[in-house]
């Protein structure tokens, strides 16, 4: 009999170890839930990306660090999707719950730093971007809890052309 696979077996051996920190995690978390101490939702995951002839990049959200062996309240790391074109880079981050005018937005050649900030939630997290920009060119835009950053490329990608050859 084959024995099947798991999805996650391309992470490697490294993976097991999360089994056992999030079962410990949300035995904290139901502790304290019941014990009215934790009223504010939680939230974890990671997102995987993965670009043809590189490493995968895996990027932690959320407002429960498993590593931490506790619950970080108040501070959120937002949702984040790079995109990347001939002539732009595109930031896609999702925080519900802020106003736009919560929204702080700093950029450098090589970073965007996004931070919001309520009575009630805090988000946080600088953007390591794909390829140089032009900070001045940054045009963002919020609507529905999504804020999209788009930044005009310094150098634009190499376009190839086909020569003939006569």
């Amino acid at each position: 009999m084959k024995k099947r696979r798991s999805p996650f077996d391309v992470f490697g051996d490294d993976f097991d170890i999360f089994g056992d920190d999030f079962h410990e995690m949300f035995k904290r978390l139901r502790e304290r839930m019941i014990s009215g101490e934790w009223e504010e939702p939680f939230i974890y995951g990671f997102s995987v990306t993965s670009r043809p002839g590189e490493e995968p990049e895996i990027r932690e959200f959320g407002n429960i660090h498993p590593y931490a062996g506790d619950v970080e309240i108040g501070e959120r790391r937002p949702i984040v999707d790079v995109f990347e074109s001939d002539d732009e880079v595109q930031v896609v981050a999702e925080m519900p719950g802020v106003e736009k005018d919560d929204i702080k937005l700093d950029a450098t050649e090589t970073s965007l730093d996004i931070s919001a900030k309520t009575k009630d939630r805090e988000y946080s997290e600088c953007v390591a971007l794909p390829a140089r920009v032009d900070p001045n060119s940054a045009k963002a835009s919020y609507k529905n809890g999504v804020l999209e950053v788009i930044l005009k490329r310094v150098e634009p990608k190499e376009r190839k052309s086909t020569i003939e050859v006569e």
